[in-house]
């Protein structure tokens, strides 16, 4: 009981400090959270977790929103990311072409949520099978886990992408702005070994200082 106390406490000096919802910060029992997950009263001082389990989990490349990127229209970024394991149609000589994949990358495209993750999931597993190491956008193969010329290209579309999300989103855009004053972390523990792509709540972050 005391413990709860204090953590309600700790919940509200947070949001009145800045003005911000409760709800950000609000109490999960550790045994009701994923063992990958961060919760939302894990945050630090200053910090609120972009949690799946709150408003802010729309930040999370899995979250649904409609949004425009290079002609394409997808339901989430993990869209995006996750269809560059599959055949590409502007390269004839892609390999992946003789494989049997779930999706085709038009039908990844329109998928959000979990269902987006399992779709990359699916693939790797094909890919990895067949040997296959490379992604590849509009006929350009990478290795986005390279650190280097791969994950910097891989950086710069998903960075796009989810600029499209908040620009085209004022919805979006505007929680965005409401977390002012806030450092942004992951709902989950990302290494600092990690390409730049995977760091979206830094990305996010760097959106924000410029709107």
């Amino acid at each position: 009981m005391k413990f709860l106390s204090v953590a309600l406490l700790l919940v509200s000096s947070f949001a009145f400090a800045g003005n911000y919802p409760s709800d950000w910060w609000r109490e999960v029992p550790r045994d009701q959270g994923n063992r990958w997950e961060i919760l939302p009263q894990e945050a630090g001082k200053g910090e609120v977790i972009l949690s799946k389990r709150t408003e802010l989990g729309i930040f999370s490349n899995l979250g649904a929103a409609d949004f425009e990127f290079e002609g394409v229209e997808y339901a989430s970024v993990e869209g995006l990311w996750q269809k560059l394991k599959y055949p590409d149609p502007k390269d004839r000589k892609d390999p992946r072409h003789k494989l049997t994949y779930p999706y085709t990358r038009e039908e990844v495209s329109r998928l959000s949520m979990w269902e987006s993750k399992r779709a990359g999931d699916l693939a790797n597993a094909i890919n990895k099978a067949a040997g296959i190491k490379f992604v590849s956008y509009r006929g350009k193969r990478f290795d986005y886990k390279d650190m280097a010329e791969g994950s910097q290209f891989h950086y710069k579309l998903i960075r796009g992408a989810m600029e499209a999300k908040v620009f085209q989103n004022e919805n979006i855009k505007d929680l965005l702005l409401k977390t002012r004053g806030l450092i942004l972390k992951p709902d989950h523990k990302i290494k600092s070994s990690k390409p730049p792509a995977y760091k979206y709540h830094d990305i996010y972050m760097e959106i924000r200082s410029n709107l």
